[in-house]
């Protein structure tokens, strides 16, 4: 059993079809006020029947109030990291602290070589994502004197000015699945951003994963816990009988969020169907519920 400590979190993922903009800015906005604490979009700028995630998310932030926005993940390979840390650090001073960074290693290489992106190989695009975050980082950090400087495989730096700093410390949540990336997770990342469905053995799979995660860390000299776990859960339903993860009642709900936290370490719950009913439920009786479980279980 892996309990990590964090504060539950709670939120939704919003497909940002461009033939209905208006329902995933209305759903962003169902989400903040059902009190939950993300709203989260996929980014996939090769993808024409999408928005672009980083104008939806700057839209978003305007529109809402208290909840905290994030990509689910940012596609690295067409965001310039350099970049990418001002666009964030902007965006969070203009939200009052409220954005965060997934962010991952690229997928869809046809995609993104369309939109004249390098295509690269999984062990090179691993590597590029490391570089990207050291670079994005250096650009947040305004406390050390001098220009950002990086002379990397895929990426290059000289002299950026540093800046703007973030309203708040924005976590860099990592996309991940394979070894490798579960390694630079734990060596590297503030969390995890996987989907429940693409675990190779679903919610089975998740000691494994966290270990691999976890050993990175102390390799890192970090510790595991400072590492959040988020997950998504894409096919969710609220039915009178438990049929599965996710998909029963309100209670099971509850129970088996309550049991994925103290169990398996996870802390911050993402669900999709961009149904406003759905977000608006789980926020008012799943989430309040499985934090006072979770709460009980660590004051034994």
């Amino acid at each position: 059993m892996t309990d990590y400590g964090h504060d539950l979190l709670f939120g939704s993922f919003v497909t940002p079809a461009a033939g209905r903009p208006q329902q995933a800015v209305d759903l962003a906005v169902t989400t903040d006020r059902s009190g939950l604490d993300l709203v989260t979009f996929q980014d996939h700028p090769y993808q024409a029947s999408y928005l672009d995630t980083s104008t939806l998310l700057a839209y978003v932030a305007a529109r809402t109030e208290n909840v905290h926005i994030s990509a689910n993940v940012t596609s690295l390979p067409l965001r310039p990291p350099a970049v990418l840390a001002r666009a964030a650090a902007s965006l969070d001073l203009l939200s009052g602290g409220r954005f965060e960074l997934g962010i991952g290693a690229g997928a869809f290489w046809d995609g993104i070589e369309a939109m004249g992106g390098r295509r690269l190989t999984a062990g090179e695009a691993v590597e590029a994502l490391r570089e990207g975050i050291a670079v994005i980082r250096d650009i947040w950090d305004t406390d050390t004197r001098g220009g950002v400087r990086h002379h990397g495989r895929y990426y290059e730096v000289d002299g950026a000015k540093r800046g703007p700093r973030p309203a708040h410390d924005i976590a860099v949540w990592v996309g991940a699945y394979k070894p490798r990336m579960l390694a630079l997770t734990g060596a590297v990342g503030d969390g995890w951003l996987p989907s429940v469905e693409y675990l190779p053995r679903g919610a089975e799979s998740l000691p494994e994963m966290n270990a691999r995660i976890d050993e990175a860390a102390e390799a890192a000299g970090r510790s595991p816990s400072a590492v959040r776990r988020l997950m998504n859960f894409m096919n969710v339903r609220f039915s009178p009988t438990s049929q599965g993860l996710l998909d029963g009642p309100v209670q099971a709900w509850s129970e088996q969020i309550a049991g994925l936290a103290l169990e398996h370490g996870l802390s911050a719950f993402v669900i999709g169907g961009d149904d406003p009913a759905t977000i608006e439920r789980f926020g008012a009786e799943v989430a309040p519920a499985a934090r006072e479980l979770v709460a009980r279980e660590r004051g034994r």
